[in-house]
């Protein structure tokens, strides 16, 4: 399976705020089991959950930016470090946050910076993961193969108005 994929969704699943709430205080309960001391933020949309576990858990938030896109426009075959990890993660408990893990590609390219900066332990942790993910995050909200809409990802501004992302809308014509 290759990122963005969207043919090969089952469905649609919409997540609105009260859901996020929901599947983010799952985050947050075990990665407060864990004893997270640290929390890495993969920008851009996974600092969303990041910053309310990080937020909920009373840590800091170390963001990094890690993306195949550039402008929205999916550029790169593989995930591109933007912003690298800092040293404060070293000798630390560090859960690495995303808002979706599709491949497992983005977690594990994270996790592993962590752990090369010194971190103790790394737990990787997504709001939703397909099933196809490889390796799937250690702590997960909702494991689905539906096409994902996120509440902050619903609607773009775009030529001066508010519309349904394209890019939604474009696959979402692909599961019809």
């Amino acid at each position: 399976m290759k990122s963005y994929d969207y043919a090969n969704r089952q469905g649609l699943e919409e997540i609105g705020w009260e859901r996020f709430y929901q599947l983010t205080s799952q985050l947050v309960e075990s990665l407060a089991d864990a004893r997270v001391e640290a929390v890495v933020g993969i920008a851009r949309a996974g600092l969303i959950p990041a910053a309310t576990v990080a937020c909920a858990l009373r840590l800091m938030l170390y963001p990094v930016g890690v993306s195949r896109r550039i402008n929205d426009k999916v550029v790169y075959k593989q995930p591109l470090w933007i912003a690298d990890v800092i040293s404060e993660v070293k000798g630390k408990i560090v859960a690495v946050v995303d808002e979706i893990s599709d491949t497992g590609e983005t977690l594990a390219l994270v996790a592993n910076r962590v752990r090369e900066r010194g971190a103790n332990q790394v737990i990787t942790a997504s709001l939703v993961s397909h099933s196809w993910a490889d390796p799937q995050p250690d702590v997960v909200g909702l494991v689905t193969d539906a096409l994902v809409i996120f509440p902050w990802d619903r609607q773009v501004y775009k030529d001066g108005q508010w519309q349904f992302h394209p890019e939604y809308d474009e696959a979402a014509k692909k599961l019809e």
